[in-house]
């Protein structure tokens, strides 16, 4: 027989060429290595405006119920294998770095790490060394509060590690990698640093620890979640394990990993560790107990979860305490559902309210006064004045601010808007009324604590101006300094609030004001529609007054680094532009870091803060990757508007 032979040729020919500003980096004349497509340049005619979707070019309705359940297990695989890639693209992002240029807490590790790099000019340290003290008029315990468990490098010798450093949760993996990296990682991912540096564990574990599961991983022959089982099991819980013993506990469970479901993995690969290394079980229990904490979640609809985290025997001995308790209650006759009554019980038991012997808790209560309820109209039976002024001196709304045309009021902004108008004594006597009608006698500062209150725009959702209650009375008392009763403004008018300013505070001839004034020559004190109160100004000084203190705090309620919730009351102040290069202590050029952030902003080489003069904080990472905070309640900019000023630029030299 004679053999025969088959030759097939394959030429890539290029039949839909990439069409003109297809390509959104480099020269559009030029398809060169650089050179990306971008998506909505290849979108066909008609095709809405997207690229296509995989359920178009894969469509689902034709297939059988076979090949549904083949190409899920198919996107299982695929997905494996692109949690793999993942952890290398952390890994090499890690690597690229190191902690060689992060900067030791005290003044002789910052001087070690100047004299490993070349010390910098004085002008940088005084830059550094005094914004990295800001804030030091803040609530006591702000260092320890606001940095998180892995902000510290120690050693912890009941961890099994003596000698090898660890941070603060005993986790090596952030060894030789800038303290600064789950921060940036948090932000080129969009999820929080907690969540950024579980990943970085995660990379570090199956790339160094575990390579027969990565290898598994990347193969698709073991899915993420088993994986990722595997490296919560045998990576940080056994930091202190030979390495041997990880490998053997590997090589026994990858086998028949795949078949036991992830809890059925995890609870076999604790078994081998406890039966091939006895100690870390107590190794294990000691981590766990050191890290026993109680923490709050809020949960929607006015609820919140309180959690504890403790060991079993005192969890299992609260939770029949207050079941028994509840259940008592129960028996006396108490109809609520027992689930309450334990929550009451507990509440009970905590707070002790009988107990009078302790020192009462203090608080601090903030009312946000949209300034359009001081407006007629602003809600539903709103008290309405002669004329259709506001009975508490005849203000009028204001014009809408045409930038904002087409755009929806915000819900809380009530029918009048503001825009920047001028806060009179006469809309302070107002906010006053309101206060005295919450409840019988006023609302007053909590025993001990205290009472704040501040007035934001309804339109852009700034906030305009804090104050206490005892500040609002002296004010709407006083009212304007330069016109007081009996007097008019040179510049008073005869249109819409009487002095020439529409939306001022002043009555209109042949009215009469809330203090029984009338128009000219009778207005109530101060109302001739002068600004009585606006943010506090700035100090000529690095340390913020405590009015700036009281306004930036309340502006912000957190830290404002992008994906941070640490409150504002352990947060710093700290100056955008640092002072010591010119930055003003004003409220403008302030904003609130909890410490961690603030240190990163000061320390760490390639990141860039600015903000503008209502709040809105851009944070830039050395990686290029830029994201954005509003202090709550402030909106977005009206479509056409001109764009915010920032009051922020590039860090000094060196960074």
């Amino acid at each position: 027989m004679f053999g025969s032979g088959f030759g097939v040729a394959v030429t890539a020919v290029d039949l839909c060429p990439w069409p003109a500003g297809a390509l959104s980096v480099g020269d559009p004349d030029d398809a060169g290595p650089d050179a990306v497509p971008d998506d909505a340049a290849l979108v066909p005619p008609g095709g809405g405006g997207s690229p296509a979707r995989l359920g178009e070019l894969l469509p689902v309705g034709v297939r059988s119920d076979a090949e549904l359940a083949a190409e899920l297990q198919r996107i299982v695989a695929i997905e494996a294998r692109l949690m793999a890639y993942k952890t290398e693209l952390v890994a090499a992002f890690a690597a690229r770095r190191p902690d060689c240029w992060d900067v030791p807490r005290g003044a002789a590790a910052r001087a070690a790490r100047d004299a490993r790099a070349g010390a910098p000019s004085d002008a940088e340290q005084d830059a550094t060394a005094e914004d990295g003290d800001a804030g030091a008029e803040t609530a006591a315990g702000t260092a320890a509060a606001g940095d998180g468990p892995t902000d510290t490098v120690e050693t912890d010798a009941g961890s099994g590690m003596a000698g090898v450093p660890v941070d603060a949760s005993g986790r090596p993996e952030f060894i030789g990698t800038s303290e600064f990296f789950a921060d940036e990682l948090a932000l080129v991912l969009n999820c929080s640093r907690t969540a950024a540096s579980t990943l970085i564990g995660q990379a570090f574990t199956l790339l160094t620890r575990l390579p027969g599961t990565w290898a598994a991983l990347a193969d698709g022959r073991l899915d993420w979640p088993r994986a990722r089982g595997l490296t919560a099991e045998l990576g940080a819980p056994a930091a202190g394990t030979d390495p041997a013993i990880v490998a053997a506990v590997e090589a026994a469970l990858l086998p028949t990993a795949a078949e036991l479901s992830v809890r059925g993995l995890r609870a076999a690969a604790r078994r081998e560790l406890i039966g091939r290394d006895a100690a870390a079980t107590e190794e294990r229990r000691a981590a766990a107990e050191r890290a026993a904490d109680v923490t709050v979640r809020p949960a929607g609809d006015g609820m919140a979860e309180l959690a504890a985290f403790l060991p079993a025997p005192l969890a299992a001995a609260l939770h029949d305490t207050l079941d028994g308790y509840a259940r008592l209650a129960a028996a006396d006759g108490d109809a609520r559902p027992l689930g309450q009554l334990r929550v009451g019980v507990l509440g009970d038991l905590v707070l002790r309210p009988w107990d009078t012997t302790r020192p009462p808790l203090t608080a601090t209560l903030t009312v946000v006064a949209p300034l359009g309820s001081l407006f007629p109209g602003a809600g539903a039976g709103a008290p309405v004045g002669h004329g259709g002024c506001d009975a508490a001196g005849g203000t009028a709304p204001a014009p809408a601010d045409p930038a904002r045309a087409g755009r929806p009021t915000p819900a809380w902004a009530g029918a009048a808007e503001v825009n920047g108008q001028p806060i009179t004594a006469a809309q302070l006597r107002r906010l006053l009324e309101h206060l005295d009608a919450l409840c019988p006698g006023g609302l007053q500062a909590p025993t001990g604590g205290a009472l704040h209150l501040a007035l934001v725009d309804p339109t852009t959702g700034a906030l305009r101006a804090t104050l206490t209650r005892a500040e609002l009375e002296r004010l709407a008392r006083r009212g304007c300094p330069q016109h007081p009763p009996g007097t008019r403004r040179p510049d008073a008018g005869s249109g819409p609030g009487s002095h020439g300013h529409p939306g001022s505070g002043g009555a209109p001839p042949g009215t009469r004001g809330p203090d029984g004034g009338g128009g000219p020559g009778g207005d109530p004190a101060g109302d001739c529609g002068c600004p009585v109160l606006d943010r506090p100004p700035p100090v000529d000084r690095y340390r913020p007054s405590a009015a700036q203190h009281r306004y930036v705090t309340t502006r912000d309620r957190s830290c404002r680094h992008p994906g941070c919730t640490n409150r504002a009351g352990w947060a710093d102040l700290d100056h955008v532009v640092p002072h010591a290069v010119g930055g003003p202590t004003d409220c403008a050029n302030l904003c609130c870091l909890c410490r961690r952030h603030h240190r990163l902003k000061t320390d760490a080489p390639g990141w860039t803060f600015t903000m503008s003069d209502d709040g809105l904080l851009t944070v830039t990472t050395p990686s290029g990757v830029t994201r954005t905070t509003r202090p709550p309640g402030l909106t977005d900019p009206a479509p056409g508007a001109p764009p915010r000023t920032p009051s922020g630029g590039d860090d000094p030299p060196p960074f």
